[in-house]
């Protein structure tokens, strides 16, 4: 008989899944259906951390007894949020202005603890250059049909962009995913499980890259609360 999930994931995305196992606890998803407004009068990391807050708050009634975590990734171009595109061709605008350009990918994450009513949020940004695109390249990744799933139309998982090594990776795929072991580490958040274990190097391993940021965000986990990268 498996143990019941420690944590409930305010996601369906199997990607959020996979990454979260990599800290070595059970996860339950649940997904989310959102107004996300990207024109709310917030900076971006604001705004990000707003999203996942309404999500996690949303997941909430779905399991009142674990540790929710529900995260929202936008990308910022000029000033300009970019979210999921809504069509084909907005899919297609994204990609040609991002074509070339470094741009900031920004996730908010959202930690509800058992008994709480309001979450708590911190927000990671990331520079990420795009490579230039041609038409063939921005068809091709049109045919893999994940164009209307990502926000600013593109996955890194696909290097259709790079990330440096002093950079999170994983913070452009949709979870900064040492950041939060760094957070559920430090002591201060409820509802966390045993076992919990550093991701840096099995995240280097599933990339083939030595990162230079995670190792250090995992050597130490802050008291403070909350607050922005």
């Amino acid at each position: 008989m498996n143990p019941p999930p420690a944590i409930l994931l305010a996601s369906a995305s199997p990607r959020r899944r996979r990454l979260i196992e990599w800290l070595g606890i059970d996860v339950e998803l649940h997904a989310t259906d959102i107004d996300e407004d990207l024109t709310h009068p917030l900076d971006p990391a604001s705004l990000a951390c707003a999203l996942s807050a309404e999500k996690a708050t949303e997941a909430r009634t779905a399991r009142a007894d674990l540790l929710v975590l529900a995260f929202d990734t936008i990308v910022v171009l000029d000033g300009a949020v970019l979210g999921k595109p809504a069509d084909l061709d907005d899919a297609r605008r994204m990609l040609e202005a991002l074509s070339g350009r470094t741009h900031e990918v920004v996730t908010g994450v959202a930690l509800l603890e058992p008994g709480d009513a309001s979450p708590r949020t911190f927000a990671v940004s990331t520079p990420v250059l795009m490579r230039a695109l041609t038409e063939d390249a921005i068809s091709a990744w049109a045919a893999a049909g994940e164009l209307l799933g990502c926000a600013g139309a593109y996955n890194i998982e696909h290097h259709l962009a790079y990330v440096g090594h002093e950079q999170c990776f994983q913070n452009v795929a949709g979870l900064p995913l040492c950041h939060l072991y760094r957070e559920l580490s430090s002591g201060n958040v409820r509802g966390v499980p045993a076992g919990l274990r550093a991701p840096a190097a099995t995240c280097d391993a599933a990339l083939g890259r030595t990162c230079a940021l995670g190792p250090a965000l995992c050597a130490g986990a802050p008291k403070a609360r909350g607050g922005g990268e």
